[in-house]
């Protein structure tokens, strides 16, 4: 297990939630996920329980019933980063967007990380467990630009440029 750990805020579907430390990856053994809470002790949930784990910035956001702060859960125009733009809709039937890695995780872990659309939010990252995932669509793949290679490539052995002064005797 990773030696940092990340704030992190769990929602039940229950709407209870609890606040703790959690690894950045790789936290999900057996079909649980372990926290180090507030107090310093470890708790276990069953993945089967959460709704999703929110990385926050800030454990005091000043909010009782939404301390994770995820006001907007839909991008308003195309996302700007990179990745799969992916729409999920959970089974309590709440409705979330955000930006997955264009990756083999999408298929083959126990949940997705996500970029929430408002990274200005308390929330900087979500994990979403399969469990609670009603449906998934990807909505668009969103990639980097490519280069346009110049139009006059010059090769090696070809002389592109003429002859400024000639051969003189």
């Amino acid at each position: 297990m990773s030696s940092s750990r990340k704030k992190a805020i769990f929602r039940k579907f229950s709407r209870d939630w609890l606040s703790g430390y959690l690894p950045s990856g790789e936290f999900v053994h057996q079909g649980s996920v372990e926290m180090l809470d507030l107090e310093g002790k470890i708790v276990r949930f069953a993945i089967e329980d959460l709704k999703w784990i929110c990385y926050v910035r800030d454990f005091n956001s000043g909010e009782l019933n939404n301390p994770e702060r995820l006001l907007r859960k839909t991008f308003a125009g195309r996302p700007r980063g990179e990745g799969l733009f992916v729409r999920a809709r959970l089974k309590d039937g709440d409705l979330v967007e955000g930006l997955a890695a264009n990756d083999a995780t999408l298929v083959s872990s126990d949940g997705l990380f996500l970029t929430p659309p408002d990274l200005r939010s308390n929330t900087q990252r979500l994990w979403i467990p399969r469990t609670s995932l009603e449906e998934l669509e990807v909505v668009a793949v969103i990639g980097a630009a490519r280069r346009k290679e110049p139009a006059s490539v010059s090769r090696a052995g070809e002389t592109s440029q003429e002859q400024l002064f000639g051969d003189q005797e």
